[in-house]
This record gives C-alpha cells, sequence and structure tokens, in this order.
C-alpha cells in the first residue's frame, strides 16, 4: 500500500517540476536573468535552497541552477517502481518538489508583490489574508519561543475542515496547546484559513494561526521557518543539510496535517517533510509509511477522526504538551495572548489612557491573608449594562509563603501581562500604572465577570510559583477614588524597587546566575546574568534569574561563584569561567562580561542587539532585531546573527539586550557607552531617558545627539565624517583595537 503513496508523490513531483520550468522560463523571458529573487526582509535567501544546498538564490540565473538539480533528484522509471528502493527516491522526489515550490513562490513575489501581506497581522476587510514568508523580524520573534519553550512546535495544517465547527474545534485545541498553526491550500474551493475567518477566530502570527498561502507551495514558508531557526539560533551553517535536517528532527517539533483527499503533488509536500522528520497526519484512508532506520514514530498516518486528530499528531510526534487548567468560563493558553479586541467587539475596557489601571503585586504575611479569597469593590462588569463601557482598575495581589522575599515582588508583578492575557477573548497591553485591558463581548457573554481575573491570578501564581508561595488573595478596585489611592500607594513602591536595582553593582553580588535555556537551539551558549549585565534577550535580569532558580532549584538558572576577579576592567571571573567551560561542554573556556574586543561573552540568535566594532570610527555600533536596513558594518541584524548567533564568542561583536546599552557596565572594558557611535533611530528613541541620564554621569549630557543614526548614513565614511562634526569623545579615546 506505502508503494501507492510513494509512486503519488513522485508523480506529484514531476507534476511540480515541471510546471515550476514552464514558469521559469516564462520569467527568464520577461525579466532576463539578472532579474532579483528574494522572500522581503529575510535574510536567508531562499532558505530550504540556501540551507540545504549552501546556494544562495539571488536571482533568475541562479534559480535556473536549482532547477537543474531539482529535475536530476526526480528519480528514473517512475511507472515501475518495483525496481526502486524503498524510501530513497521518495525522499529525493519531495525535496525536488520543495526546491520546486521555493523557486515558484520567489517568482510570485516578483509577478505579484502585493499577493502577500507583509505583517504579522492580517487585513481581512481588505482582503489581505496570505502572509507569505515570515520577514526576519517576525522570524526572531517568534522563533524565540521555540527556544525557550512556549511554543512547543508547530501543525502544517493543509486543504480545509468538512465544515466550520471542525476547523475550530482542531485549532483551538491546537491553541490550547500553546502550538502554532501554519496553514497552506485549498481543498474543494476553500481553505482553512477561510473557515477560521467564517468562524470569527482571529488569524495572524499574534494568534499562532498563521495562514501562509492559497496554496499547496505555501508548506515552503513553513518549511523555511524551521530552517532559518536551524540557522539563526543553532549556528547551523548553510550546506549543512545533515545538520539541517537531523536539528529540525530533533529540536523542531512539528507535523503535518492533512484534511481532505491527499492528491500527488500534496503527497510530494508530505514525502518532502520526511526528510525533516516531520510526519503526515490524514484524515483520509491513505496508505501509512511505517518507521524506518533511525526514525522511531510513523511518517504517514491515516484515517484519524478530526477529534483524534490533535491528540495523535503530539503522540506520533513524541511532544508533551499541557493544556492549562484555570477555573474559569474561557479558553486559556499562551496562543491567545496576541489577541486584539477591536471596538466593534468591545464590551469593557479599563485604562489605556481612558481611565487609570495600575497593578501591584505585595508580600504579605502568612495570617494577613485568605488564599482563593477575590474581592471586588466597585462596579462589576455586571453592572454595566447592555451596552458596557469603562471603569478604572487597581489590581491589588498579596502573596505570602515561607520562601517568598520582596525581591520577587517585581518578578510576579510582570507576569500579570502574560496571564490575563492567556484568556480567549481578553487584551491586557502595559503593566504597572498604564496597564491597559479589554474584555470583548462574547467573552462577557459567556459568563467571565471581573472575579475571574483575580482567579486567574491566583490559579496561575499558584501554578507557575507554588514553590515560593502558599497563598494568594487578590482585590480588584474600580471606584475612582479607590484606584487613585491604590495608584499613590503602587507609585511609590515602584520608585523604592528601581532605586534599588539601579544602586545594585557587579562587586556587590559574589553570585552571579547562569541562563542555559537557549541551549535547545545553541548547544554551546551559556549566558551568565549579573546585576550590571543583563540576559542578552532582554527577558532575563539579575533578579529574575534569582526568582527562578529559587522556583525551580533544577532549572536553567544556576547560581555561579564569580571567584577570583582575574581581570576587574573586562570583566573576567574564575567562577564563571569554570562554570562556562562546563556547561558549554568544553566548547568555550573563558569569556569576559564588559568587553567586545577580547574574548567577548557568547551570543545566541535570541539576542535583542548585536553590537560591532567600526575600527574606522574607533568605536561601536549596535543594532536591534526590529531594525531591518544596512548597517555601517556592512550587515544587517539578520546577518550578524547568522554569522556569531550559535553560542560562539566572536572577538568584535557581541549580543546584549536593549537595557545592556543603559548599564555602566557596558562593554566597559573597551571604554563603555562613549564608544557608541551609530544605532538605529527607533532605538535611540526607545533608550531615550537611559542616554540621557548615562550621558549625564559620563559629563556629556549631549551624548544621544552625538551618535549617528541611519537618518546620517549607514556607512563608516559618513559616519565618521558626522563624528568628526559633532565632536564625537570616541574620536579622542585611545585605539580600540589596541
Amino acid at each position: 500500500m506505502s508503494k501507492l503513496v510513494a509512486f503519488a508523490a513522485i508523480q506529484g513531483a514531476y507534476n511540480i517540476v515541471g510546471k515550476v520550468e514552464g514558469m521559469y522560463k516564462r520569467a527568464l523571458e520577461q525579466y532576463g536573468p539578472e532579474q532579483k529573487l528574494e522572500f522581503p526582509n529575510t535574510g536567508y535567501f531562499l532558505p530550504i535552497i540556501y540551507s540545504l544546498l549552501g546556494i544562495p538564490v539571488r536571482n533568475l540565473k541562479e534559480a535556473g541552477e536549482v532547477l537543474k538539480i531539482a529535475r536530476k533528484l526526480l528519480p528514473y522509471h517512475v511507472k515501475n517502481f518495483n525496481h526502486l528502493p524503498y524510501l530513497g527516491p521518495l525522499l529525493d522526489a519531495g525535496m525536488s518538489a520543495l526546491f520546486a515550490e521555493e523557486i515558484f513562490e520567489a517568482i510570485r513575489y516578483v509577478d505579484d508583490p502585493d499577493f502577500y501581506y507583509h505583517s504579522e497581522t492580517c487585513d481581512i476587510e481588505n482582503g489581505k489574508i496570505w502572509l507569505g514568508a515570515a520577514d526576519d523580524v517576525v522570524m526572531r520573534k517568534r522563533g524565540v519561543e521555540f527556544v525557550d519553550g512556549s511554543a512547543p512546535g508547530f501543525a502544517a495544517m493543509v486543504g480545509a475542515a468538512p465544515d466550520v465547527e471542525t476547523a475550530k474545534l482542531i485549532v483551538e485545541d491546537y491553541q490550547r496547546r500553546n502550538l502554532y498553526v501554519f496553514m497552506c491550500a485549498n481543498q474543494n474551493g476553500t481553505s482553512l484559513t477561510e473557515q477560521l475567518i467564517e468562524a470569527g477566530i482571529q488569524i495572524g502570527w499574534n494568534t499562532r494561526l498563521v495562514p501562509f498561502s492559497p496554496d499547496i507551495s505555501g508548506a515552503v514558508f513553513a518549511l523555511g521557518f524551521a530552517n532559518r531557526a536551524a540557522m539563526a539560533f543553532g549556528g547551523v551553517k548553510p550546506g549543512d543539510y545533515k545538520r539541517i535536517l537531523q536539528y529540525n528532527k530533533d529540536r523542531v517539533f512539528a507535523f503535518i496535517n492533512a484534511l481532505g483527499d491527499v492528491g500527488a503533488e500534496w503527497a510530494a509536500n508530505a514525502a518532502g517533510c520526511v526528510n525533516w522528520g516531520f510526519p503526515t497526519i490524514a484524515d483520509t484512508d491513505i496508505p501509512e509509511i511505517l518507521p524506518t532506520g533511525v526514525c522511531t514514530y510513523e511518517h504517514v498516518v491515516g484515517n484519524i477522526a478530526h477529534e483524534e486528530m490533535v491528540q495523535k499528531s503530539v503522540e506520533v510526534r513524541g511532544l508533551k504538551t499541557v493544556v492549562t487548567k484555570v477555573d474559569i468560563p474561557l479558553s486559556y493558553g499562551a496562543a491567545f495572548e496576541g489577541e486584539r479586541i477591536r471596538k466593534d467587539d468591545l464590551f469593557v475596557e479599563f485604562g489605556g489612557g481612558k481611565t487609570q489601571a495600575t497593578e501591584l503585586v505585595e508580600m504579605a504575611d502568612m495570617d494577613e491573608i485568605e488564599d482563593n479569597k477575590v474581592t471586588v469593590i466597585g462596579k462589576d462588569i455586571k453592572d454595566l449594562g447592555d451596552k458596557g463601557g469603562r471603569l478604572p482598575l487597581g489590581i491589588g495581589v498579596k502573596v505570602a509563603g515561607r520562601k517568598m522575599q520582596p525581591d520577587f515582588e517585581p518578578i510576579l508583578e510582570r507576569q500579570i501581562h502574560h496571564l490575563i492575557n492567556y484568556a480567549q477573548g481578553i487584551m491586557h497591553i502595559g503593566q504597572r500604572d498604564i496597564a491597559w485591558i479589554r474584555l470583548g463581548r462574547p467573552a462577557v457573554e459567556k459568563g467571565f465577570e471581573l472575579k475571574h481575573v483575580g482567579q486567574i491570578l491566583h490559579d496561575m501564581f499558584h501554578k507557575d510559583f507554588g514553590s515560593i508561595l502558599d497563598k494568594v488573595e487578590v482585590t480588584l478596585y474600580t471606584n475612582e477614588a479607590d484606584v487613585k489611592k491604590f495608584t499613590e500607594k503602587a507609585r511609590a513602591m515602584y520608585k523604592q524597587r528601581d532605586e534599588r536595582v539601579e544602586n545594585m553593582t557587579d562587586e556587590d553580588e559574589e553570585t552571579f546566575y547562569s541562563c542555559t535555556l537557549c541551549q535547545s537551539f545553541a548547544p554551546s551558549h551559556v549566558c551568565v546574568v549579573s546585576p550590571e549585565r543583563t540576559g542578552l534577550c532582554g527577558a532575563y535580569n539579575w533578579f529574575d534569574c534569582k526568582a527562578s532558580y529559587e522556583i525551580n532549584p533544577t532549572g536553567p538558572n544556576q547560581p555561579v561563584q564569580k571567584g577570583e576577579v582575574l581581570d576587574a576592567k573586562l570583566g573576567m571571573f574564575k567562577g564563571v569561567n569554570d562554570f562556562v567551560y562546563k556547561a558549554s561542554r568544553q566548547k568555550i573556556p573563558q569569556y569576559n562580561f564588559y568587553s567586545i574586543v577580547y574574548e567577548p561573552m557568547t551570543t545566541c540568535g535570541c539576542c535583542e542587539c548585536i553590537a560591532a566594532v567600526l575600527p574606522g570610527c574607533n568605536g561601536i555600533m549596535t543594532v536591534h532585531r526590529d531594525y531591518t536596513g544596512e548597517t555601517p558594518c556592512g550587515m544587517k541584524f539578520t546577518t550578524l546573527a547568522g554569522v556569531m548567533g550559535g553560542g560562539q564568542s566572536s572577538p568584535g561583536f557581541v549580543g546584549h539586550s536593549k537595557y545592556n546599552i543603559v548599564q555602566r557596565k557596558f562593554v566597559a572594558g573597551d571604554g563603555g557607552l562613549l564608544r557608541m557611535v551609530w544605532m538605529p533611530k527607533s532605538l535611540k528613541e526607545e533608550l531615550r531617558a537611559g542616554l540621557e541620564r548615562r550621558g549625564q554621569e559620563l559629563g556629556m549630557p549631549d551624548l544621544i545627539d552625538k551618535i549617528a543614526d541611519e537618518t546620517v548614513g549607514v556607512d563608516e565614511a559618513t559616519v565618521m565624517e558626522f563624528l568628526q562634526k559633532v565632536g564625537h569623545p570616541a574620536l579622542t579615546m585611545e585605539p580600540i583595537t589596541g
């Protein structure tokens, strides 16, 4: 039976390659061989071809060479399959189809630049549904979730469910399990994407329901995403196809769901996915392909009932997912975090500039509070009538526990944003005293009340932080006078906390903390977090790591005794070196905390920013992941991350967080912030307050105005001219390269 599948897949590959060859010939005549080919705003050329073959396809001429390879991969004697070995020709045919489809999609971008909508969200009202290839900003932002485990994997779904309710049933189950759903291909004139739109479900990267393409060729966007993750976060080099494929099999937990009849071209794509170790689970009675070689699970599984498809898929792939149970009348999970409650769906909102909304977590004595007590003081949702409206809101959370410490208060407080957002139909933005919460009418119709906000925080604080706390009590204020009084108290506490963190120094602490979360993608990367050097991803500071260790003593954040100070200027410590050497599997013997020039800290693709030396300017530049333009070092962020983001220590380059730029120890061994000569304008504005404060401390209050950005230029010569004009301090410092 499986030979029938293989025959169909090989025939489908012949069809795909032939179709693309015809399209290519027409494009060559129409545009010429030098016509540029690319997936817009991506740094990995055509990523499947680039990662597996090491060939950077930049134009039609180079695409033609790859099409020749695709043609050669097609097996001979298709009509006499008995003459062929079993899986070899099938896998080659699948890969041939994918190479051709990637070229097809690249030419489509030339033929119709508006076919795909370049955004994280869809503009459904204007018919802009299909998102195409994820640009590098999206890939890095979302790819981090596959690193830290907040996204366990993805389901690539092709076709359409038999009806809208079944479509809704399947994808919401995946959302509750926090998986991404990548969608492409039509079935009987409709698609899963269109069914979800009909059901009123928000689609886009923000809700983890990603509509790539109406055609089966859109499968290359899902596989390309996986390969880009391997290069960006895992440091796998282009052309090392064995490591790329093995990496995806071992680290990217993905699978295909085929909804509807599996034709020849679908079968060809399924065969291609087998190369990645991604199995196909179908709802039709197609022949199964059983485990072979080192693969311990089925390649193709057929005839799975829709209500069993999600569970069967995660079982086949060996993926462990957890559905979070919270005592509220709504679905709950990280996939709902990106929902937006629009004006037409809005029932009630708190904060957002219209009213005051403030959040505060306080430590309390054990006998001072009552666990699972939620009190609403003031109007509740039901008091607003059928039309809804606006209310001020104060969310006061008191926690008590034998291991609870005042240092943990802001860590717990920052979780409020995520935990409320995970409820389907609720939107939360901001934190502290600038929070903004919106409740959609469907959530209220399902019975959601204000007390359920407190229930979410109680249940999830116990689930996530049960090792440090024993009691959680929540009080919700909606009377304006009460919220004003509560906000004044909260702001006083915020001020005390900020002053304490700002005044901490690395010299004051003997214990730093490791973070090895990203080793799932970059095995040799070891981040060590100190009070004056936050984690390069921007998500972890010293207090966060300390709290994480208290909560999970065997987790990725371990205490590291800094030990003997080997170099105070550069920031080298014997205890840290010993830990790094062991944790990096003997790959990294030592590194410096405060230098970009001499043995800098390792970098992984999760970093918020990458700094690089500009020797001609006697300074450094930095670029953050949200900036997609050129930089004076000659490389975009994506290129920099690909070169040195796999856990390497690369003199002249270093990854870091945004906040680290305004910390006192930022590249202090090389001259510190006074060496900064260029950064994107958007980053300067984001950090303006911190840069102005640090400039004052360094005796140069106008330092921020002396730092060039892309409006000045993106080459060293132009930047140097600007530095001379404004009198940048880097020009009078000793040579940065020694």
